[in-house]
């Protein structure tokens, strides 16, 4: 296969996430919130409805030291890039790691993570 026929990386950039305080500040505010075992999600509609959804992660010192926060958040930046094109646009979603998280396995966190954002109603039909 040569360099121009290759397929496009399945990725998460940069600008398909949240980054800034104030976004995330937003979306709790004004955002609804689902609780599940392991994470919390809360979502946002964009005022952009035509505009790609953007996710951002919360790991706090309570999910414990850096190795383990760090795992949690790679788990769930990767079950967002995974599931990225059956999110409907127009959202900003924040995951929320609970302590919990840091003892779940990817396939826990993914099936969590599936069962609030059906609940959140951002999944594409």
């Amino acid at each position: 296969m040569t360099k121009e026929m290759a397929p496009k990386p399945f990725t998460f950039r940069k600008h398909r996430r949240l980054t800034s305080p104030s976004e995330f500040e937003l979306v709790k505010h004004k955002g609804r919130v689902q609780r599940g075992k392991f994470l919390v999600l809360s979502v946002l509609e964009a005022k952009n409805v035509a505009s790609p959804s953007r996710a951002g992660f919360v790991t706090s010192r309570a999910v414990g030291q850096a190795v383990a926060r760090n795992r949690v958040r790679r788990r769930l930046r990767e079950i967002v890039r995974k599931h990225q094109n059956e999110i409907a646009d127009g959202f900003w979603i924040v995951t929320i790691a609970r302590a919990s998280a840091a003892n779940a396995t990817y396939p826990e966190l993914e099936a969590e993570w599936l069962r609030l954002a059906g609940r959140a109603s951002i999944l594409a039909a």
